[in-house]
């Protein structure tokens, strides 16, 4: 009853890990920590540049570009992967966008590429990893989603709902993956010093580094959790929040988390000609 939900997993030495988003944020520091620890890296982004400047000095670290919106991309790269290095023991999925918004201040088609980022894309990794760890009975799964997707925060129009999309997905995978003996990651972070939480105009709790995050989740994943969440003395309270009456949570979020966010009264949309979508390769945590 109380063992770990997934096999501990003490050591990286000797594993493969195919990192997806690994260019920059959360993505490089687990990828640093897991090189450093031993384990062969496979690390994939749309940046090769950035890539290679993680994997410098790491002769066990495989580039492999990737826009993970290009479902014809994934075959390939996963079939060099392959030829480098074996099936993947574990797939972590870091890639994220995120832009601070009201609701009245989304824009539709920024949103769809934002969704197709955080959340269609982990389907493609899915189609393209699990028959082969399903066969073998062996491998694990670990999807970067967020505390913004525990409840709804403001500013967090899109983002939220996409990383709560996500923690929905873990569960489901864990239902039907680790009768089968694949782990199944959860992975809650709060805020994290990233170039995407460097958008937010208001104090963030708790903040923390890229490595202290990816020492966390390397953590976790050694003693075999399914949810790993930190830091554990802000994640608590929103986890308590999540089992609030709404009438309850609501007051809470309008009294204190709106009054800690800038003045943004509503203003009529302003229909700007359309612009590109820039994406990031590590999560706003």
């Amino acid at each position: 009853m109380w063992r770990p939900l997934n096999r501990p997993l003490p050591s990286l030495a000797g594993q493969v890990i195919w990192l997806i988003g690994a260019s920059s944020g959360i993505g490089a520091a687990l990828a640093e920590q897991a090189l450093a620890a031993g384990a062969r890296v496979a690390l994939s982004a749309r940046r090769e540049s950035a890539l290679q400047q993680v994997a410098a000095q790491h002769p066990a670290a495989l580039v492999l570009p990737l826009d993970v919106t290009d479902a014809a991309a994934w075959a390939p790269a996963y079939a060099q992967l392959l030829a480098q290095f074996g099936p993947p023991d574990l797939v972590l999925f870091c890639a994220a966008d995120y832009r601070p918004e009201r609701v009245w201040e989304v824009d539709a088609a920024r949103a769809e590429a934002t969704l197709q980022l955080n959340l269609a894309s982990v389907y493609h990794a899915l189609q393209t990893v699990l028959p082969d760890m399903l066969a073998r009975r062996q491998g694990g799964i670990g999807l970067i989603a967020s505390v913004a997707g525990l409840i709804g925060l403001p500013n967090a129009s899109v983002y939220g709902p996409s990383k709560a999309a996500l923690i929905n997905l873990a569960e489901i995978l864990y239902c039907d993956l680790a009768p089968h003996g694949l782990n199944v990651y959860l992975i809650n972070p709060g805020f994290v010093q990233t170039g995407l939480t460097a958008k937010n105009q208001f104090v963030m709790p708790a903040l923390q580094t890229p490595a202290q995050a990816a020492s966390a989740i390397w953590r976790g994943v050694a003693r075999g959790a399914f949810e790993i969440h930190f830091p554990q003395r802000f994640t608590w309270w929103l986890k308590f929040a999540r089992i609030l009456p709404y009438r309850l949570r609501f007051y809470i979020l309008q009294r204190f988390v709106g009054n800690a966010l800038p003045g943004m009264p509503y203003q009529p949309p302003h229909k700007a000609p359309s612009q590109s979508v820039l994406r990031h390769d590590e999560g706003a945590r």
